[in-house]
């Protein structure tokens, strides 16, 4: 096993980060290194996800730095302040519709952030002269850069790519990227491509946290096209464990599907969502059932994703441990309880936050 000392995790203060941060301080005792956060506090982050950690761990094996993946003063800085030995790259601009609206963003952090931080680890492990045995670069990718499926099939690692959005070809530029940097460099490297993720701290431009904040608050549901297209569905803490067993045990150069199995048409996935959350909130299945809205479906929809996680299960024995129905029931259960932190986010609450963070 590789001993993870100094873990640079960029983007922590995301959905998927935060919580790999929080698993990886408070529920795995192997892990005895410290965390730096490496995150720009875009409008999808926030530190509001992580105020327990920053209670417990800050200073001592958690560390946050506020900076852009682009720029390489910084990355550079934080590489040699604290002498990190593993990157786990999270770090992405990840909503569709914002990649369509406005995709240079997403050339930007996706394509030329990785490139900053895979030259930047180059030229810090040379320089410190660290064994390419104890150190590691891997990066979180998506099943979205495969295209998209028919009614039966799976993405396995040995799919051709195939992106049909700016963010998939952006996600797929940056893997291509890093399997690069291990070909020609040397630089020990691992990817992982999963599926869609669902859980706490999900910000709420995403179908499942959107779909149960509206149905909390009596809002028009909007489903693209008739609703048919299939995802694959994850559970957030499955997905870190399995990023926890890369780290620790994967074969650099090689890349992991990860996946749910949970496959779903959105339109029955929202469906189950609201057989669960209307009685939790005291209103009837039918007065939610009309709120539904088809709208105009996304160009370039893919129409299904769907994964193949046999190698990641045969090598280390990973499985999913969460339920699909008990992952939506614990996600809904976490929004309801957790109101305040969306509405913090809404209302311009951490922004301020942000200020004050800094001041002190």
């Amino acid at each position: 096993m590789r001993k993870l000392t100094n873990v640079l995790v960029t983007g922590g203060a995301g959905f998927i980060g935060c919580n790999f941060i929080r698993t990886l301080l408070l529920e795995i005792p192997d892990f005895h290194g410290r965390i730096i956060n490496l995150d720009n506090l875009t409008y999808a982050g926030n530190l509001f996800s992580l105020i327990e950690i920053e209670e417990k761990f800050s200073g001592t094996r958690y560390f946050f730095e506020n900076g852009d993946i682009a720029d390489k003063h910084i990355v550079d800085m934080v590489l040699e302040k604290y002498d990190v030995d593993t990157i786990v790259h999270f770090a992405a601009e990840s909503h569709v519709d914002r990649s369509i609206l406005g995709p240079e963003i997403f050339v930007k952090t996706n394509i030329g952030g990785t490139f900053v931080l895979l030259e930047g680890a180059r030229n810090y492990w040379n320089k410190t002269g660290i064994s390419k045995s104890d150190v590691l670069f891997h990066h979180i990718s998506t099943d979205e850069v495969y295209g998209s499926l028919g009614v039966d099939g799976y993405f396995s690692e040995t799919t051709p790519y195939a992106p049909r959005s700016p963010y998939s070809a952006s996600k797929a530029s940056s893997d291509h990227l890093v399997m690069s940097y291990y070909h020609t460099y040397n630089l020990p490297v691992t990817i992982s491509n999963c599926s869609n993720n669902y859980g706490p701290y999900q910000f709420p431009e995403k179908f499942i946290p959107l779909a149960i904040l509206n149905i909390i608050e009596n809002k028009p549901i909007p489903v693209y096209g008739n609703g048919k297209n299939v995802r694959d569905w994850l559970y957030v803490n499955d997905h870190v464990l399995a990023i926890w067993n890369i780290l620790t045990s994967g074969n650099t150069g090689e890349q992991y599907n990860i996946g749910g199995e949970s496959e779903y048409e959105n339109i029955k996935l929202l469906h189950i969502l609201i057989d669960i959350i209307a009685p939790k909130i005291g209103l009837s299945v039918e007065d939610i059932n009309k709120t539904i809205t088809f709208v105009t479906d996304r160009p370039g929809h893919d129409l299904r994703y769907a994964i193949d996680c046999s190698k990641i299960k045969k090598e280390f024995g990973w499985k999913q441990t969460v339920d699909f129905f008990e992952g939506l029931s614990k996600t809904v259960d976490w929004y309801l309880i957790n109101k305040d932190w969306i509405e913090k986010i809404r209302s311009g609450e951490y922004q301020n936050w942000i200020k004050m963070f800094y001041q002190s």
